[in-house]
């Protein structure tokens, strides 16, 4: 029996079966005290990997600061969807568990290098609450720009000893503990409003690259099957860096190169690496689980999403707040929560989502791509994005939606799954239990109609980060009330996404309710604070019944709300008012455009902005009035 030497174990009787072991009856609360503080992994993991023989029904620590290192911790390779396939460490592989609370009793968990605070996988009922995650030393890079030269074309960007760097055959190189990454991608953070700056999208992302002097028969390289363009080695085909760098004072760097507007001095510029290597260690990944609630949790940092969860249903998220710490201007380097895949119902209440690198909330399906016919039952299907390799679609007996989007955005035909047979991370054979119909032709989509929740997102307040506030790609009934948002893109974005991401889902019975927009698009795109919009050029119905009622939209700017490929939307008693928080940039744009639409009301609305059009609307709809 493995003895722990800074464990309290006390024992209770119980009759809750725990994971792996479920003939025990005699299951522990374990206690663990600040003594393991200055590396908290071996004693927490070699206490979790001994559930077989001691099953645990708490975890609970006193009340501490913990630092959590990956020497030793356990270390897995792992598909995590929406991030970059890699080999990670954790000290909680809660893997198989079930009825099980994690509580940290208000303490703060600090993490170092490539580690994954949370890995919960094929576990029922699990509860994390009352614990702060943080990174000593965060994933992404940020300094303050204290000069720029239009004449010559550079700026000078200034780091603190937080962010240690080196420079490589004119290429800036910020170094981590286990970890460094280049330029990449990058914004603008305005660190009086501690938000995305006002038009950041005129000066970022930093023009790193340009096309390739020089290519000798590439154009000839040819593939028996279809290729990702976005993948970690095509994206970078015809590309070479064009920026770089020297270090003019040490912490001090000039950049040369960059052919945006240049950054304005006294503006903090982050940085976070290569888009195909930079989402790497979620704060939570949560896989195959019925039951999982985060409670109390504060999510300071994250190298990649707060909160990842597949396939898995019933997901409570209160007072799940992230945030950034330590003076600095980010928090999670991509979404603060993302939702594939899932059912039952996903809440999200009471949350505070702000400053992360990319959306508030993202849930939706998943499309495949049928690739061959393989007899009358069976299909091989490919997945589209290299971040969401291995992503499997359903279990046994769910229904799949065949889908032709030329066509229409709704399955012509369905299909019950009898086996999934993962042959790699692309390549995936699906036997069905019926006949396959004669029109299925390859190049359909499939999509899993069982696979979708219902959601609910209440008093929560999500901005200041990058992206939008809200992506929904969700059929079943979605309510979103009584919110702020203040974003950069999108504060709700709806979409049809078939084409880059391949995320499922045509929107229906959504309600948007009681909720304050405050200056959404802040980053200088020409779109709406809410938007329905379909990325294949057509005009089939995606969108029904919504409506957008009793809100408040406080914007600096005209354009409102974008209607697309919508039968059945009602916008009723909303508010709408000039904030004057920033100037204008398309003064010329209507406050509602409609498009490829039927069946759109507006009523009972308050308008008092500036624009002189309020209603823009394609040829089937001349007739629609604001009211």
């Amino acid at each position: 029996m493995l003895f722990i030497k800074n464990v309290l174990i006390v024992l209770f009787l119980t009759h809750v079966f725990i994971g792996v072991a479920q003939d025990s009856k005699d299951n522990e609360l374990v206690y663990f005290t600040t003594e393991i503080s200055e590396d908290a992994s071996p004693a927490v993991l070699a206490r979790v990997l001994d559930v077989q023989e001691k099953p645990i029904s708490k975890i609970t620590f006193e009340k501490g600061t913990y630092h959590f290192y990956p020497d030793k911790a356990y270390e897995v390779y792992s598909n995590i969807s929406n991030h970059d396939d890699v080999i990670i460490y954790t000290a909680f592989p809660i893997l198989g568990f079930k009825n099980l609370i994690v509580d940290g009793q208000g303490s703060t968990f600090i993490f170092h290098g490539r580690m994954i605070p949370f890995l919960i996988e094929n576990s029922d009922n699990i509860t994390v609450t009352n614990v702060s995650i943080d990174w000593e030393i965060p994933f992404h890079s940020e300094g303050v720009i204290v000069a720029n030269d239009k004449e010559n074309g550079t700026f000078d960007w200034k780091f603190t000893d937080e962010y240690p760097y080196e420079i490589r055959n004119g290429q800036l190189i910020f170094i981590k503990p286990y970890y460094e990454h280049t330029v990449g991608q990058t914004i603008l953070f305005d660190p009086e409003r501690k938000a995305i700056m006002f038009n950041t999208e005129a000066y970022t992302n930093i023009t790193t690259l340009s096309k390739t002097a020089l290519q000798n028969n590439v154009d000839k390289i040819d593939y028996k099957y279809k290729t990702d363009p976005r993948s970690k080695l095509h994206k970078s085909w015809g590309f070479e860096n064009k920026a770089w760098a020297e270090q003019i004072e040490p912490g001090l760097v000039r950049i040369h190169g960059h052919t945006k507007k240049l950054p304005p001095v006294g503006m903090i510029l982050s940085s976070k690496g290569h888009q195909s290597l930079n989402r790497l260690a979620p704060a939570f990944r949560i896989k195959d689980v019925d039951g999982f609630t985060a409670q109390n949790l504060q999510v300071h940092h994250a190298g990649g999403m707060g909160i990842i969860v597949e396939n898995s249903a019933d997901l409570l998220l209160e007072n799940f707040n992230v945030s950034a710490s330590n003076g600095r201007m980010v928090s999670t380097t991509a979404d603060a929560t993302h939702f594939i895949g899932c059912r039952g119902k996903v809440t999200l209440r009471n949350c505070t989502l702000n400053n992360m690198l990319d959306d508030g909330l993202n849930l939706h399906g998943v499309y495949q791509e049928i690739m061959d016919i393989q007899g009358e039952n069976k299909i091989g299907v490919r997945m589209g994005h290299s971040q969401q390799q291995g992503f499997t679609i359903g279990k046994v007996k769910d229904t799949l939606g065949i889908l032709r989007l030329n066509d229409s955005f709704f399955p012509y035909d369905k299909l019950t799954i009898k086996n999934v047979q993962k042959i790699n991370g692309r390549y995936q054979i699906i036997t069905v239990n019926e006949k396959l119909p004669s029109t299925l032709a390859v190049g359909d989509l499939i999509e899993n109609l069982d696979a979708y929740p219902e959601l609910l997102v209440e008093n929560c307040n999500i901005g200041n980060n990058r992206a939008r506030g809200l992506l929904i790609s969700n059929p079943k009934k979605t309510v979103v009330q009584n919110s702020t948002f203040s974003t950069e893109m999108e504060s709700i974005l709806i979409p049809v996404e078939s084409g880059h991401w391949f995320e499922a889902g045509n929107a229906a019975n959504v309600l948007i309710k009681n909720n304050i927009f405050q200056d959404g698009q802040h980053s200088g795109f020409s779109r709406g604070v809410i938007r329905f919009v379909t990325d294949d050029d057509n005009e089939n119905i995606a969108f029904t019944n919504i409506e957008i009622v009793d809100n408040t939209f406080n914007q600096f700017d005209n354009l409102i709300l974008e209607i697309a490929n919508t039968d059945g939307l009602l916008f009723k008693g909303n508010s709408i008012t000039n904030s004057g928080s920033f100037p204008m940039l398309y003064p010329d744009n209507p406050v509602i455009k409609v498009k490829t639409s039927k069946n759109i009301k507006f009523q009972k609305n308050n308008y008092k902005g500036k624009a002189k059009n309020i209603l823009e609307t394609d040829k089937n709809t001349l007739k629609l009035k604001f009211r």
